[in-house]
């Protein structure tokens, strides 16, 4: 697969479509399954509490696939996307209740490199809290 979106179709402040994520404690559950990844802060309210969080938090790889979803959803193929990199600001908590919490993800061309390559800039927010910084895709459009 090539991306379908063509390098000529966008310039610099093109939109990508927002997306939001439901996240809840079985999210997590299955994802520290899937993952490997079992630490108590991210299943067990108690132990989250004892180290000095507001509560269960989502897994930051978590996060940052799920925010990554946009770009690749946008590019048409996961493996347009040649780099990524994130700075973790603030947890996404995860409320032991029916809605759990929601990763908000909006996106925009930031940059237009050589060879058909773009940067999107991502904003990606929880509970009106930015949860990553300096969040930018590197992607090889057709």
């Amino acid at each position: 697969m090539t991306a379908s979106i063509a390098y000529g179709a966008v310039e610099v402040g093109t939109e990508l479509p927002a997306q939001s994520f439901p996240v809840t404690r079985a999210t997590l559950v299955q994802y520290a399954g899937a993952s490997g990844d079992f630490n108590p802060i991210h299943w067990n309210e108690k132990f989250a509490l004892g180290v000095g969080l507001p509560d269960v938090i989502a897994h930051g790889m978590f996060t940052m696939a799920e925010a990554i979803r946009v770009v690749t959803d946008w590019a048409g193929d996961p493996g347009a996307v040649v780099e990524y990199g994130v700075r973790f600001t603030k947890p996404v908590v995860v409320p032991n209740d029916d809605s759990g919490a929601l990763i908000e993800v909006s996106g925009k061309v930031g940059a237009k490199l050589d060879d058909n390559l773009v940067r999107v800039d991502l904003t990606v927010m929880s509970d009106d809290k930015k949860v990553l910084g300096m969040s930018r895709a590197v992607v090889r459009l057709a």
